[in-house]
Parts: C-alpha cells; structure tokens; sequence
C-alpha cells in the first residue's frame, strides 16, 4: 500500500466544486461575441483544460486579451450564485486539516477569482496556498505552480504530495512535479492524455478519497 502523503495539492474546477454550467455559459458569450461558432456542453467539457492565458490566443488569435476580459467578466457575474461544491468536498478538506495535512490548490481558473470562490464557501482556511493561472510564471501542466502552492511548506514536491485531479491534465501536471497522480472521477476513455499519463490512484468521490486517507 502507498505510504500516506504529507500533503495534497488539488484541482479546483469540476474535481472540488461543479462548475461546468458557468464555464460554459461564459464560454457561449465569448465565442459568440468573438464571431465564432459556440461549443456544446459537451464540447465545453471535452476541449477545456488550459488556463486563459495558454488557451485563448489559439482560439482568438489578436483578439485573445479581448475575449478574455469578456469571459472573466461574463463568468464573474454569476459565478458564485451557480458555484456548488461536490458531495463531501467540505469534509473531506475539514478532516485533512484537522489530521495536519497540508492542503493547497492549483487550478488553471484566473487566481482571483479561484480565491474569491474559496472565500465564498469559508474553505481558505483549509489551504496553505490557492494557486490560480498567472500566479506562477507558468500555469498547469507546468510544475511551477505546484512549486509554488508549496512554498513555505517545508514540503517539496515527490511522492509525499499527491496532486487530485479530475483530468489528463492534472496527471500530466503531477507528472511534471514528479507528484502523485490521484484521479477523482470517472477516467475519460476518450482523453488519449490518459495512456500517457494514467493516474497512480483512482477514486469515485471524495468520500472514497476521504476513507482511504483515514487508512493510511
């Protein structure tokens, strides 16, 4: 059995919180402003996973500043009346501080408003650090990031730091950090990430994550 990690680092879109249905609404107003064709829901959830700064100049050439002060502003908008966390997100994160673990978050979401959300929800007390896109000279996958979330930790990154995630990103990221790739959620058959990059460990739910812990 995996020793248990001195500290966690995690994801925050779609793996602590859902928040597909603002991303995507956002999204819908950006390309429709930019002239572009929006995306499905699924299309949504199958093509994002870089942060703003590394995604949209190739989707809006020129215009990407443009289009992403227009997303920022749209997204900003609603996004904490639409924020929900997910089933046993707030236990599992009140219990892992509670056993001294250390918390932080990397996430490819702007980093004001990734620690507004956390802020909305009474979670940064959990974390050490929240980590958000142009926080780090570079955003996910790159392990600068995760370099940063544990800075003044005592901790570096290797096997005692997991990095949870929901994608082949964040595996690709925990990868770079030479981390712990743990995937919450369903593995996406289709994600061809995957093959390169396959989690360490696999768990349904935070509850699942939750139990485990509480066994190491």
């Amino acid at each position: 059995m995996r020793a248990a990690p001195r500290a966690l680092v995690f994801d925050w879109d779609n793996t602590l919180v859902d928040s597909w249905e603002t991303i995507h609404h956002a999204l819908v107003v950006t390309m429709a402003a930019m002239g572009h064709e929006p995306w499905s829901l699924d299309e949504t959830k199958s093509r994002v996973r870089h942060s703003l700064r590394d995604a949209f100049p190739q989707l809006f050439g020129e215009r990407w500043a443009e289009a992403r002060k227009l997303y920022i502003d749209t997204f900003t908008a609603v996004h904490l009346e639409r924020l929900k966390p997910f089933a046993g997100a707030d236990e599992l994160l009140r219990t892992l501080a509670e056993r001294g673990f250390y918390l932080a978050v990397v996430s490819n979401k702007t980093g004001p408003v990734l620690r507004r959300e956390a802020a909305h929800f009474g979670w940064t007390r959990y974390f050490g650090r929240l980590v958000g896109s142009g926080d780090a000279a570079t955003d996910k996958p790159s392990a600068a990031p995760v370099e940063l979330a544990l800075a003044g930790s005592g901790i570096v990154c290797g096997e005692a730091v997991w990095y949870v995630g929901d994608t082949a990103i964040d595996m690709e990221c925990a990868a770079n950090a030479g981390c712990v790739g743990v995937l919450l959620g369903a593995l996406d058959q289709e994600d061809a990430g995957f093959a390169r990059f396959p989690p360490a460990l696999q768990f349904p739910a935070c509850e699942a994550l939750a139990r485990h812990l509480g066994g190491l």
